[in-house]
């Protein structure tokens, strides 16, 4: 048994404390924050995360809080039509072994976050900022904000993109701004008119921008996140937006889409951000995990997956006493860098060459995707959205 830190209190630190707990070590996760929250909106959960949380022992109470999604539908954002859409009921939920769900992001951290409560080996403390580390061959100390230092046998970073284990640990700089902004809006489903209600993730593909919108909070609000490939060069969070100022920005949509963007209000903006992938995330006693290992664009929905597999696969790897966690840290590392980092530029390759294309780009992506069959379809996200991957 050891005594394991973990920086940062979201989605990928809570499922990390959960792992490790479980192989029977006792943890201390410390959250910058003054309480255990979750900031956003929607969220997105493939087989693969469902896979995750019911190794976590949270997958039934998630599902309670999911809306299960009926297709994955790709629209012309200008014309309205129709390029292809992947069904997600029988034929999909057998082919990956689990559903593909929204969620609003506190219907997924809440139960990390109550299970977490639960667990006696597990302690959660807030006010807690991570500002480095300090390690030799016989433990691991924390630097926190303040002064103060708090010692164990290992330190798992899972402090986010903006991770200071991380800036410790590989030195990389800040995140890479990606030059696109994305507007984020939930309403009430009351609001939408019942013509274009759907328990389906659309995305409206237009030229230098996309639209995406599904439904959440077990069906009771709608999510809209519109995304403009605007050239923005500074990192912005959650800053409101006026509702005249979004919808200037995206001019020339189909009517049906446009209709469905009019209804948004209280709008918030953030410029994307992610990181070029690295492949070495360990530091002898000190390892990285989720977003502080391999922060992503939205594009491929599978941030938050990927950082629940992490947690997963690095619990699978702690059956081991403090001494031989830096070993087992390599392991994990080893097991997880390639394929987080495909999905890191998959990510980006899908805002360039599916959600961006203008003129006869747009016209050649729409051919392409509209013959692919269902099984075609399938095929394609297999590698990510397999839950036995």
């Amino acid at each position: 048994m050891a005594d394991l830190l973990v920086a940062g209190g979201g989605i990928g630190g809570l499922a990390v404390a959960l792992a490790a707990a479980e192989r029977g070590h006792r943890i201390t996760v410390l959250e910058r924050r003054d309480e255990f929250t979750e900031m956003g909106a929607g969220i997105q959960l493939a087989p693969n995360a469902f896979h995750a949380l019911d190794r976590l022992g949270v997958g039934e109470q998630v599902r309670d809080r999911a809306v299960f999604i009926e297709a994955l539908r790709l629209m012309d954002g200008t014309t309205d039509e129709q390029v292809n859409a992947m069904p997600l009921g029988t034929a999909y939920r057998a082919r990956f072994g689990n559903p593909y769900a929204v969620v609003h992001r506190t219907d997924l951290y809440q139960p990390l976050l109550d299970a977490c409560r639960r667990t006696p080996r597990v302690e959660l403390c807030t006010g807690v900022g991570v500002t480095g580390y300090e390690q030799d061959a016989d433990g691991v100390t924390a630097l926190l904000e303040g002064g103060e230092r708090l010692c164990a046998d290992a330190l798992v970073g899972a402090d986010g993109i903006h991770s200071a284990v991380r800036a410790q640990l590989i030195g990389d700089g800040e995140p890479l701004v990606s030059g696109h902004t994305i507007y984020r809006s939930v309403i009430p489903m009351e609001r939408v008119p019942e013509e274009l209600r759907s328990d389906s993730v659309t995305l409206w593909a237009g030229p230098g921008w996309h639209f995406v919108h599904y439904p959440i909070s077990g069906g009771r609000e709608l999510n809209l996140a519109v995304t403009k490939d605007d050239g923005a060069r500074e990192a912005v969070t959650g800053r409101p937006t006026p509702t005249e100022h979004v919808l200037a920005q995206f001019r020339g949509m189909g009517p049906r889409a446009a209709r469905l963007m009019s209804l948004g209000e209280q709008w918030k903006c953030w410029v994307l951000c992610d990181r070029d992938p690295v492949y070495g995330w360990t530091d002898g006693r000190v390892v990285l995990a989720g977003d502080a290992a391999h922060p992503m664009l939205q594009y491929a929905a599978q941030g938050a997956c990927m950082a629940l597999e992490d947690a997963v696969h690095l619990g699978s790897v702690l059956d081991v006493g403090a001494d031989d966690l830096p070993q087992r840290f390599i392991d994990y590392n080893c097991a997880r860098a390639t394929r987080t980092a495909r999905a890191q530029q998959v990510a980006r390759a899908m805002g360039r060459e599916v959600y961006h294309p203008a003129g006869v780009a747009a016209k050649e992506r729409n051919a392409e995707i509209g013959a692919l069959s269902h099984t075609e379809l399938y095929e394609k996200v297999a590698w990510l959205h397999d839950a036995r991957a």
